[in-house]
């Protein structure tokens, strides 16, 4: 029978450990070490069942991947139940999902003090199901508070949080940024991951607002290249993006917040309404995660892209004329202003009435031509979601009377109305050679994948070095 089992979480100061055992048929899947994830805080008074958040919040994907049931000592009442409503709506989104069931020995629901459970707590559901047992009470008695705002919010200061940011600035939300996926936990990352926080603490010393930083390997401790390769066939994006992410992400936060106090946690939507991608943080799911005290949103779907721009754009001309958004693909020290979501942003920026130049992005008329070239050539690899995005610009093109500010405007302006979106994306697929590695991989034994996963890495790495620098 595939299973999971989690040991009991342990924590050091301000940092979380857990060790993962998955079933022989699972362990392809993970690397072996230890999911580690830190804070800024200590999380010592943190009760067991809201430690292992975290952990079930990455494990839980793939096990509903392969049928697979998780077992832990202890979990949050209101957390299981979550659970459950998040597997029906991922299992719903991709037929590849089997499901699986959480049996826990503990199921607590928020009344017991953090140092009570971690003596030992309550045996009211052994052997539980997901989502059986625990009241979901708050337990504010067990929660931490102090003066911290009792919102908080996962920030990167792109156009999708920054807009979140603008929606709930009178909460005065704690802005939270994370390390562990598009900043991993290489040493070689470091020097990102200064200029992140570095960013994201002058925002918010400027609109004197608390930081939380958190650090983790958890998607290090899962095998991302083979996960890759047996369901890359089955997502547009990668496992992450289109499964994982949204509770694994809001997931990490759960110690954070329960030492905060915070009441409401937001993920800003990449996607909007009538927008039916797979794609792992959709209202369906993120609107559904919650533990103790703390409830989880699914933030500014309602907003187009391009409305979200114009919001901030608003927001802007009233309040922040100094505002500079981060998106680029390539740098955290500013935006190249060359990468498919450079162009992008700035074509926005400009169609909602902003200089992109005055707002981070090195952007000129001249610049029209060679993002036209660039997408026509495919060197970009683009996804159903980029699709949606030039599609939304493509529309507020076609309403608005605002006249183009040069000949090089107007004339890709001309060329996006009719040009085929469809067909640029599919022509920007990966080669032919990272789908034969994938499909290697999947069948493969694991002494084999194990010597075949650096060469498919390499490849793989060189690719998008080669795209980035054409």
């Amino acid at each position: 029978m595939s299973s999971i089992t989690l040991d009991r979480p342990t924590v050091s100061g301000s940092t979380l450990a857990c060790e993962v055992h998955p079933s022989s048929d699972l362990q392809r899947f993970f690397t072996g070490e230890p999911i580690t994830v830190n804070y800024d805080r200590s999380i010592e008074s943190v009760p067991d069942g809201i430690l292992v958040i975290p952990i079930l919040a990455q494990v839980c994907p793939v096990a509903w991947a392969n049928g697979a049931d998780v077992y832990v000592e202890t979990v949050d009442g209101s957390f299981a139940h979550a659970l459950a409503a998040v597997q029906e709506s991922l299992c719903r989104m991709h037929d590849f999902l089997e499901g699986g069931e959480l049996y826990a020995r503990r199921v607590h629901d928020g009344d017991d003090t953090g140092d009570g459970e971690r003596n030992g707590g309550s045996d009211d559901a052994p052997g539980t199901g997901t989502g059986t047992g625990g009241s979901g009470t708050d337990g504010d008695s067990a929660r931490n508070s102090d003066d911290d705002s009792d919102s908080a919010l996962l920030f990167t200061g792109g156009v999708d949080s920054t807009c979140s940011y603008v929606r709930h600035r009178e909460e005065a939300p704690t802005l939270v940024s994370l390390r562990g996926w598009t900043i991993t936990p290489d040493p070689a990352d470091d020097e990102d991951w200064a200029t992140l926080r570095e960013r994201v603490s002058a925002f918010a010393d400027d609109r004197d607002l608390d930081t939380a930083f958190i650090e983790t390997n958890a998607l290090s401790a899962l095998d991302h290249a083979m996960l890759l390769a047996h369901y890359k066939r089955y997502v547009d994006g990668g496992w992450y993006s289109s499964v994982g992410h949204g509770l694994g992400l809001l997931g990490l936060c759960a110690p954070m917040a329960y030492t905060r106090g915070i009441d409401d946690l937001y993920v800003a939507a990449t996607h909007w309404d009538g927008i039916d991608l797979e794609w792992g943080s959709r209202p369906d799911i993120d609107n559904h995660v919650r533990w103790t005290g703390t409830q989880c949103h699914h933030d500014a779907y309602d907003l187009p892209r391009q409305e979200r721009l114009d919001l901030i754009a608003d927001h802007v001309e009233r309040e922040a004329p100094d505002l500079e958004l981060q998106t680029c693909n390539t740098r955290l020290d500013g935006n190249c202003g060359r990468c498919e979501k450079c162009y992008r942003t700035a074509v926005g920026l400009r169609l909602s009435g902003l200089d992109p130049q005055a707002h981070g992005y090195p952007f000129t008329d001249a610049e029209y031509r060679d993002l036209r070239r660039d997408l026509e050539q495919g060197t970009w690899v683009l996804g159903q979601d980029e699709r949606y995005m030039w599609e939304d610009i493509r529309e507020r093109v076609r309403e608005t009377d605002r006249e183009p500010e040069s000949a090089a405007e107007r004339e890709f302006f001309t060329w996006l109305e009719t040009a085929d979106l469809d067909e640029l994306v599919s022509e920007s697929g990966p080669p032919l050679s990272h789908r034969v590695l994938r499909a290697g991989a999947r069948n493969a034994p694991g002494s084999v994948y194990n010597t075949a996963y650096p060469v498919w890495k390499t490849m793989k790495t060189g690719l998008h070095r080669v795209r980035l620098g054409r």
